[in-house]
């Protein structure tokens, strides 16, 4: 499932982020906040399992998530979507993916990866603010398979064509969530019109 959050607040606050003029503190500030936003959309069919509570009334039937939520940000940019997705979940453990692109090839290598336990039975959310190409996407995936995750979700916030499609096709049982849909891809492999770098952007590094 590919599923784009068309939400007026999402919409307004990416094009703050979007301008070349926007700074650091408000970019990272912008972000955090759309994470949160998107989070909600991305918990909607989290698994609950019912639980008997007493309120200061009387007994009743409650339901709780019945399923660990395990965030994985791909290092570094994923960084800045995941203080807003645990507000919304605060009880979400977190593991790490570190990847680097080759400016030449195109494609991803890994340099770290640490994970929670029991990735079997946890809902698994990858989160990265761009799917360009798909290639670290997929290599995350991969990863998160490898170690016998069945449920997960790819956030992002912006998407090209090309690089959710690559994802559909190598991993049609993975739903993926957007903030916006972009254009294309241009011939050094940034989303356009995008954003820039995201990890530059967010963390002031150019």
């Amino acid at each position: 499932m590919l599923k784009v959050l068309n939400h007026p607040l999402i919409t307004h606050k990416l094009t703050q982020m979007r301008k070349k003029e926007t700074c650091t503190k408000d970019f990272r500030e912008n972000l955090d906040e759309i994470a949160e936003l998107m989070a909600y959309e991305v918990c909607r069919d989290l698994p609950v399992e019912p639980i008997e509570i007493e309120t200061p009334m009387a007994k009743c039937t409650g339901y709780q998530l019945s399923k660990e939520v395990v965030i994985v940000p791909i290092l570094r940019a994923g960084i800045g979507l995941l203080d807003g997705i645990r507000r919304l979940v605060p009880t979400a453990k977190v593991g790490f993916i570190g990847l680097y692109r080759d400016e030449e090839t195109l494609e991803p290598h890994e340099y770290f990866a640490k994970f929670p336990k029991d990735l079997e039975h946890s809902v698994v959310m990858i989160v990265d603010p761009m799917l360009a190409t798909g290639g670290s996407a997929l290599a995350a995936i991969q990863m998160i398979k490898k170690r016998g995750a069945k449920n997960i979700k790819l956030v992002c916030l912006v998407g090209a064509p090309e690089g959710a499609e690559a994802v559909q096709k190598e991993y049609p049982d993975v739903d993926i969530y957007l903030a916006a849909m972009d254009e294309k891809l241009n011939d050094i492999g940034y989303i356009v019109p995008g954003l820039g770098d995201a990890g530059d952007r967010i963390f002031g590094t150019k």
